[in-house]
């Protein structure tokens, strides 16, 4: 084959590829030759059915297949010999090729254009020094959990006077909701236990109840906040008929080891180290994601080398997508008001180049360590989305593995967080003691990893086969997949 040169600008190459007439017509000769020996045709002996019968019959499916088997070949043997390293899928073009209805061979021509990936020192990570915020759980919230507990497992008695309920009462209750007169999934209830004025019920439902006396039917008017988690009622007004049955006052639940006993623990004590240890994991995890804010801040200092534009533009892409959704939904961030569409996207471009570049070095680090995501942790990873789906766990765990490239959207965030494990492990880390109330800021501008969801990844997977006629395979912004070839399985993170 014949190759040429014809872009050589930064990162990005380009090159123009013939393979000759001679070796299509080759190709084609030995698949068509493979024909013959196994077809059967009427009327010919196996094996001896004339060439040029075949080729007839054949020729224009063989040709093409040989076509694609040899752009194929060609580009590998462009990367591998002139050791290339792309980012991202190279992307092809023909420029000439032979005649499928005629299947006769001709010269066959296109050109290749891709990104390199830069040349990637990783920093001594024994030199990096980082300060990890410590918090201990103030055992002041600790009894306000078992007062809450505690609250939660009253019993009510029944009031026997006929009187309205009041703030505090527990009333039992039907009710059925609409909006706009048309009912709605979830807005229906029997012998719904309300405590009046209680939290916990959409803004101005528990509180509609006051006064009323059992038998009592009644309409309460309510209106769903603009953060409900079901989209459709966000923001709706709504009617609820409620019908009261019966009327309770709550008794006080002493906390102490009949509590605990209740729950199923052994004792007081062991529900308060309970509660104090799920409330330290909690702090504990908030301390990491402001270490790994600090991590991310001094590597993106370090890693120096020029993005891969492609690579850039593929996440800005993906960043400015959910920016316009945003916008759409009225949700801008207050640090975006009043800026104008080029300003934000310079912003985000430059947001986006971060990212890419994060990931490289992150890719980069893991690929010396050796660092891998096992089967195992992907299994686990897998289980624990499809939980969050009750109802539709089987479907969720066929579209991950059926979906190209959906799971290694679970894969990237479990690589990312082992590459980021494994940096704190050789880095020299300081701890310091700090507030809860400082340690609950969250970091500023985090641009780690979204964690995927079941409906992130199914839309992804709607937008790339919409967009599958005009997009060449693989260009999504795989960056850690692209930057560690070798790491197939295990390397495909963001930062």
């Amino acid at each position: 084959m014949q190759v040429t040169e014809t872009l050589s600008d930064g990162l990005r190459r380009a090159y123009a590829v013939v393979v000759p007439a001679a070796d299509i017509e080759s190709k084609c000769g030995a698949k068509l030759a493979e024909i013959v020996r196994t077809i059967k045709l009427p009327g010919f002996r196996p094996g001896k059915v004339p060439v040029n019968l075949v080729r007839q019959r054949y020729g224009a499916s063989v040709m093409a297949e040989v076509m694609q088997d040899a752009v194929n070949d060609a580009a590998d043997q462009l990367l591998e010999e002139r050791k290339l390293r792309p980012a991202g899928q190279p992307r092809i073009a023909l420029t000439q090729q032979p005649d499928l209805k005629k299947a006769k061979a001709s010269d066959l021509s296109f050109s290749v254009e891709l990104d390199l990936l830069p040349e990637i020192v990783a920093p001594d990570l024994s030199a990096l020094t980082l300060t990890r915020l410590r918090a201990e759980v103030d055992q002041a919230k600790v009894e306000e959990t078992l007062a809450t507990i505690a609250k939660q497992q009253r019993e009510t008695v029944a009031v026997e006077d006929d009187r309205p309920a009041e703030t505090g009462d527990v009333l039992t209750v039907d009710f059925e909701g609409t909006v706009d007169g048309v009912a709605f999934d979830g807005g229906a209830g029997t012998d719904a236990k309300v405590e009046i004025g209680g939290a916990g019920f959409i803004p101005g439902f528990s509180e509609g109840m006051a006064g009323m006396k059992v038998g009592e039917v009644r309409h309460i008017d309510v209106t769903f906040p603009e953060t409900y988690h079901a989209e459709a009622l966000a923001g709706k007004a709504a009617v609820f008929k409620v019908t009261a049955k019966a009327l309770g006052t709550p008794m006080e639940t002493a906390v102490d080891d009949a509590l605990a006993t209740k729950l199923g623990f052994e004792s007081l004590e062991k529900l308060k180290e309970v509660i104090t240890g799920q409330a330290q994991r909690e702090l504990d995890q908030m301390a990491r994601l402001h270490i790994k804010r600090e991590l991310l801040d001094v590597l993106s200092e370090k890693a120096d080398f020029p993005a891969p534009q492609n690579l850039v533009e593929a996440e800005f892409a993906a960043i400015w997508q959910r920016v316009e959704q945003d916008m759409k939904k009225g949700e801008v961030d207050e640090e975006d008001r009043g800026k104008d569409a080029d300003t934000l996207k310079g912003e985000y471009r430059a947001i986006a180049d971060r990212r890419v570049r994060l990931g490289l070095l992150l890719s980069e680090i893991g690929r010396t360590a050796k660092i891998e995501v096992s089967q195992a942790e992907l299994t686990q990873a897998l289980r624990q989305e499809a939980g969050r789906y009750p109802g539709q766990e089987m479907q969720v765990v066929e579209f991950f593995r059926k979906t190209p490239g959906a799971i290694e959207q679970l894969r990237g965030p479990l690589f990312e967080d082992k590459v980021v494990d494994y940096i704190l492990e050789m880095a020299k880390i300081e701890d310091k003691l700090v507030a809860v109330e400082e340690l609950a800021l969250p970091p500023v501008d985090e641009i780690a990893t979204p964690k995927v969801t079941f409906e992130a990844a199914e839309a992804e997977a709607e937008t790339e086969v919409e967009a599958e006629a005009s997009q060449p395979e693989g260009e999504a912004a795989e960056v850690l997949d692209h930057a560690a070839p070798a790491q197939e399985d295990g390397g495909e993170a963001a930062a």
